[in-house]
């Protein structure tokens, strides 16, 4: 039997809000869910694809409402147009995907060691790596790359991030903070985490890192013990039993001297009733850039 998927499912793997799809499936008919014998709705791999592919392609400029009068064929090759449009670090990039697609661990550990003696841990994961992910998603959409291929070069990622972490002896002084990161129950990609935790790490800063899939009440009682300056967790569904802001909320009430930091497709767009302590974050990648935007605020 093949896999199916509830709306939840594509709301977590496509990254667009449940709210959202159903307005596209209503509004567009782009969708067309399918019931159990117990009148539950469920979805199939390719009309996840299919969803993935319009998000992709929504996410770089194409209105919803001109994509869903093209076929699917025609979908299928403006993702593939996109996937081939040239990046500034194509060589590396490209040798990379090729490595995963081959299961290549020798070629992949040897084209990431070079790119980062070169250029750094973090412009390589700004320039290299979050492009080669990018196009990774892309190349699952278009179906040329399968789940043990993102399997695989995500621990060959993760292992890396780990030892860079590791490799950081920070000197804590009176600027330094104290940062609480995690996932929330069911969240489980943590490569951006892992990121963020060597950016703090290696600026002085004290880390405690709970890892994916961790329980709010967890997490309260953690803040509870240590009175951390910040929490930081990536929402990209929405978290198990809350909606959005109640769940940042709920932290950011429990600890009103602390910041909640926040990243991710759910809360991407405007949200309103957000506590004072709550600070959205645009994207992990671009605190490369501007590390001061984690500053917690209630020191």
């Amino acid at each position: 039997m093949s896999a199916i998927y509830s709306i939840r499912d594509l709301e977590s793997l496509s990254g667009i809000k449940a709210h959202t799809i159903r307005i596209w499936e209503q509004r567009y008919g782009i969708l067309k869910a399918a019931r159990t014998e117990t009148n539950i709705r469920y979805y199939s791999e390719t009309e996840l694809k299919y969803l993935m592919s319009l998000a992709l392609l929504n996410r770089n400029g194409f209105k919803i409402s001109k994509l869903a009068i093209y076929s699917p064929d025609e979908i299928a090759e403006k993702v593939e147009h996109l996937i081939n449009e040239p990046q500034e670090f194509h060589p590396q990039i490209e040798a990379l995907t090729l490595a995963t697609m081959a299961y290549d661990e020798e070629k992949f550990d040897k084209v990431l060691n070079t790119t980062i003696l070169q250029m750094g841990l973090e412009a390589a994961m700004r320039k290299v790596i979050f492009p080669y992910l990018d196009k990774l998603g892309m190349l699952w959409v278009s179906g040329s790359v399968i789940a043990a291929q993102e399997h695989f070069m995500t621990q060959l990622l993760r292992q890396k991030l780990i030892v860079a972490i590791d490799g950081q002896i920070p000197h804590y002084t009176g600027d330094s903070l104290t940062y609480v990161l995690f996932l929330p129950n069911g969240e489980w990609h943590e490569l951006g985490l892992l990121f963020l935790h060597y950016l703090l790490k290696s600026r002085n800063h004290r880390v405690i890192y709970l890892g994916p899939s961790v329980p709010l009440q967890d997490v309260l009682q953690v803040g509870e013990s240590l009175n951390p300056n910040a929490f930081y967790t990536v929402l990209t569904t929405n978290p198990n039993g809350f909606h959005v802001v109640d769940y940042l909320n709920k932290l950011a009430e429990a600890f009103p001297c602390s910041t909640v930091f926040s990243s991710g497709s759910q809360v991407a767009g405007p949200l309103k009733g957000l506590a004072s302590n709550v600070k959205i974050i645009d994207s992990i990648d671009s605190i490369v850039d501007s590390p001061e935007v984690l500053m917690a605020e209630n020191r």
